[in-house]
């Protein structure tokens, strides 16, 4: 009896083709091809380095924990980045109020969120301006007070804040490489206590709005300074104060 044996694949003088001959599978997958595709070889990536765990200790005798102080801002100095005393809406929300609202409810929301400035804005979004505690604390609602009779519960947000168009605005690019004392002194050269930081370019985009990135406050730069806090706020003064702490 004989034993029929498979004859052996037709040898050939490409090498890659006679693998593929030897691996039926591959052999179909190929096959309606005119020429075999052979994927590129990539080398593999370097291995991780394993997971290590941490050194940990306890306390020793008489050794107690006490809790970190939680502190929303960082001090600063002159030199510091101007980014530190920067209010940045991309990373905290922004507290807004109405321009129809009363001082009264305006400063409600400040003592509810912790804040000391609102930004004010209408229905769609837009910024038509800020108000802030010393706006609502200062001169100006006793005047409408005494001018019309009014009680200082109808007196409305509009009517005290500080409008945006006359807000002076720097440029995020600016600010990105400025220092605290560029933007104490440049509030200073305004005269203002306020400043928004809006997007590079926009303002000369010719666009219909702009975004405001963030805000400076004359307040909270003195308060990251380490400067005590003002029993009625003076512009002048506030600014000597800083001016003598960064040694100006």
């Amino acid at each position: 009896m004989t034993t029929d044996h498979p004859a052996p694949p037709e040898q050939s003088d490409d090498p890659k083709r006679d693998a593929t001959r030897a691996d039926p599978f591959v052999e179909r997958m190929f096959s309606g091809f005119g020429h075999a595709v052979w994927p590129v070889r990539r080398p593999l990536p370097p291995p991780e380095e394993p997971y290590r765990p941490l050194r940990q200790s306890r306390a020793k005798p008489g050794v107690r924990f006490r809790l970190q102080n939680h502190t929303h801002e960082v001090r600063v100095h002159a030199a510091s980045p101007a980014t530190d005393v920067m209010t940045d809406l991309g990373r905290v929300e922004a507290i807004t109020t109405t321009a129809a609202a009363s001082i009264e409810e305006a400063h409600q929301e400040m003592i509810v969120r912790g804040v000391r400035a609102l930004f004010v804005i209408d229905d769609g979004g837009v910024v038509l301006g800020i108000i802030t505690a010393n706006d609502i604390a200062g001169e100006r609602p006793i005047q409408i007070v005494q001018d019309r009779g009014a009680r200082h519960s109808e007196i409305r947000v509009s009517e005290v804040m500080t409008p945006a168009d006359l807000m002076e605005a720097m440029e995020l690019e600016d600010v990105l490489t400025a220092r605290v004392g560029d933007v104490i002194e440049t509030l200073k050269r305004s005269g203002r206590q306020h400043a928004l930081v809006i997007e590079s370019g926009c303002s000369d985009s010719g666009g219909e709005s702009c975004i405001v990135r963030g805000i400076f406050s004359l307040t909270q730069i003195a308060r990251q300074l380490g400067l005590p806090p003002q029993i009625g706020h003076n512009v002048a003064r506030t600014f000597a104060e800083i001016e003598a702490a960064i040694g100006a």
